[in-house]
């Protein structure tokens, strides 16, 4: 997985503007497609966070015990959350290599009154596996990892007295590397694959695979995206993907957005791209509303809005709100019907005198604006909301904590 650094030097105010560059030079190794020039104004990257007070009233509740969780995902009853993290590595053996890292799938129930349980956990993958989705159905859990994603059963996992080698339906491969984000069609018959290390977003045909078995006929091709390619999320009309590339070139600093036309991608992925806008530096992770798009630019260390109409007929143009939160965001999640936004400052890169923690930032009126912080883990990393809106799901990477957030107390 590719780690980038921050690429900035701090001025006396602790901000410097970025040239804004002109070409993108990620280019697809399965085509000729290259990834869109961006347009539309360029964000500061920046050292200055926000600060604010702590939101106390906030109920949140930890499970303790993980070994460098990841991804994390909530089924579609909102009982049951499920987690991917680096389980206890295998002895080292003669003639072996020294050590290997084993990922394993945690399952833990979601109290109606607060509270996580740890139901069950297996291994389930000799590599890491990262991002994870639930598949609308409530099916399928997806989860990217090497060059694509494996497929597990929901109901297996949640069979009491399973054996975790039944848990895996199939896996997904390409030719690229890096896979670090998942997602899944709303008609639960495409996965997308955001690989980090190749500069592409991976299609892969499931209905396919489900009705005549995994293969390498499976994946459908590759969307050309900018440097290191993560976060992912789809339109709630299901008309678009939104992608986040951390950087427009391998010496750039400036990430983007780019807008994909859904339905084009799981026919023609190399001629899907509807626009590309600049996004700020080392934009990570995105949600999105029926009228605008959320990006956390990680070296800005803001929340940038963006208008869901104009990333398709204006891009230039779409940039509308930005507010400053916490060190290093990544993950974040839409709360409170959508008024207001649940943000991980991670500290990834442990800055002078800041902890992570949780920012809260109000999005119901024509501006953004940071409410305060919520208590949290080491480096807080992915997020999933349950589906009734009740509580927020946060994998604190650096701890080994799995936290909710009682939604119903946020301001």
């Amino acid at each position: 997985m590719r780690v980038r650094g921050r690429h900035l030097l701090a001025s006396a105010a602790g901000v410097i503007l970025v040239a804004v560059l002109t070409t993108s030079t990620a280019t697809s190794f399965a085509s000729s497609a290259q990834a869109p020039s961006p347009v539309g104004p360029t964000v500061a990257c920046s050292t200055v966070i926000a600060s604010g007070p702590t939101l106390g009233q906030v109920e949140t509740h930890f499970a303790s015990g993980l070994l460098t969780p990841f991804g994390v995902a909530i089924g579609s009853d909102g009982k049951h959350a499920f987690v991917d993290s680096l389980i206890n590595p295998t002895a080292p053996q003669s003639g072996s290599n020294p050590m290997r890292d084993e990922s394993g799938i945690s399952e833990y129930s979601i109290s109606s009154s607060g509270g996580l349980a740890s139901e069950r956990i297996g291994p389930a993958s000799d590599g890491p596996l990262l991002g994870m989705a639930v598949s609308p159905n409530g099916r399928e859990l997806v989860a990217a990892g090497a060059s694509g994603a494996s497929v597990f059963s929901v109901s297996r996992i949640e069979q009491a007295g399973s054996a975790p080698s039944s848990w895996l339906v199939g896996t997904f491969t390409s030719h690229g590397q890096g896979a670090i984000e998942a997602a899944v069609s709303p008609d639960g018959h495409y996965v997308f694959v955001s690989l980090e290390d190749s500069d592409q977003l991976a299609v892969f045909n499931l209905g396919k695979a489900e009705r005549s078995g995994f293969g390498h006929t499976d994946l459908v091709g590759y969307v050309p995206m900018g440097v290191a390619p993560v976060g992912m999320t789809i339109s709630p009309d299901g008309r678009y993907l939104y992608a986040t590339s951390e950087a427009a070139t391998e010496s750039g600093t400036q990430g983007t957005l780019t807008t994909v036309n859904l339905r084009r991608a799981e026919e023609r992925p190399s001629d899907s791209v509807v626009s590309t806008v600049w996004a700020g530096c080392s934009p990570v992770r995105v949600v999105a509303t029926e009228s605008s798009v959320y990006v956390t630019a990680r070296e800005s260390d803001e929340l940038l809005e963006f208008s869901a109409a104009e990333l398709v007929s204006l891009p230039a143009s779409a940039l509308i709100n930005r507010v400053q939160v916490g060190e290093a965001p990544v993950g974040l999640a839409l709360v409170n019907h959508n008024e207001s936004l649940l943000i991980a400052d991670s500290d990834r890169f442990n800055a002078n005198g800041v902890t992570s923690n949780l920012a809260v930032v109000a999005a119901a009126g024509r501006s953004l604006q940071l409410v305060g912080y919520v208590v949290a883990g080491d480096f807080p990393r992915d997020m999933a909301v349950s589906p009734h809106g009740t509580a927020v799901i946060i994998s604190d990477y650096g701890s080994g904590d799995l936290e909710e957030v009682d939604a119903g107390t946020l301001p």
